[in-house]
């Protein structure tokens, strides 16, 4: 069973993802494929324990997921996907089979706190840039340069040339982007343990759709893939599973005000913790105060 909500561009479908990719979504229909799944490592996401039995059976349900998405991927189409590091090989090599895999991207973000004492601790999550066509897909490199320091900054000349002149001062990012985790004093703040920034699905729409293209996420948690593809006047299709999360969609992509009696309001997370003097100290909507 799933529920569906579509208004103007947007379509959210609220219920299991491989369910709904298999039965509801047409084959080659779709042009971009953000995939943010569940990363098998124990997280509580609302009523969901991202848990499988086995590394083995978390594989089985991931080739699956993949198969789907490459079912409605359009022949000139792009997947992004996202995983652990420790499941990103099982991905790589399984996809590598069937599509074209253009680059293989860091998504590098700065630690909040201690990350490991006993090994090197993960500052970063894989990406896989995949193509099923290299000869045919959506690359807007101009849409997506940024700061060429060589040449912006130092000013450098290059006398290979036949005619010495300066370096570009702009160029097409590499494969190490850094952009930092979204906390919770941030303004796109929303409720939920795996936000991705704004900034990172900024970059990956605006290189790899063009107006009015379709993106598909599977799995839309706090919608940012949605909402920024609104921003850029893309459309998108979304799934997800857990109710708390859809009303997040149903707020922030589709404009409700309202879902089944209840407000839809933004709820940011209350942290307790405490000052140097040991007084509790309640740190909600970016504001400090005592507790009573």
């Amino acid at each position: 069973m799933f529920e569906r909500y579509q208004e103007d561009k947007h379509t959210i479908f609220h219920g299991d993802a491989l369910y709904i990719l298999s039965s509801q979504i047409a084959d080659r229909s779709v042009d971009l494929i953000f995939i943010d799944p569940p990363y098998n490592i124990g997280k509580h996401f609302s009523k969901f324990h991202d848990k499988w039995e086995s590394e083995e059976a978390y594989i089985i349900w991931a080739y699956k997921l993949l198969d789907e998405c490459l079912r409605v991927l359009k022949p000139n189409g792009t997947l992004y996907v996202m995983t652990s590091t420790q499941a990103m090989p099982y991905f790589d090599l399984y996809l590598r089979q069937k599509l074209v895999i253009l680059s293989r991207i860091i998504w590098h973000y700065d630690s909040s706190g201690v990350q490991a004492t006993k090994y090197f601790g993960s500052m970063y999550e894989p990406i896989l840039h995949c193509v099923k066509d290299k000869s045919n897909y959506i690359f807007n490199s101009d849409d997506i340069k940024v700061e060429a320091k060589t040449g912006a900054q130092r000013k450098l000349i290059d006398y290979r040339k036949p005619i010495p002149s300066q370096y570009n001062t702009e160029k097409v990012p590499g494969n190490v982007w850094y952009s930092p985790r979204v906390r919770y004093r941030m303004e796109e703040y929303e409720n939920h343990p795996s936000q991705k920034p704004e900034s990172l699905l900024e970059r990956i729409i605006l290189a790899s759709t063009n107006n009015d293209s379709i993106l598909l996420d599977p799995f839309a948690g706090t919608f940012t893939s949605a909402a920024v593809s609104k921003r850029l006047g893309r459309r998108s299709i979304s799934i997800e599973s857990q109710e708390e999360y859809l009303k997040i969609g149903l707020r922030r992509v589709l404009e409700w005000k309202e879902y089944k009696g209840e407000e839809l309001l933004r709820i940011q997370k209350n942290n307790i913790k405490k000052n140097s003097r040991g007084q509790k100290i309640n740190i909600s909507q970016g504001e400090l105060f005592k507790c009573q």
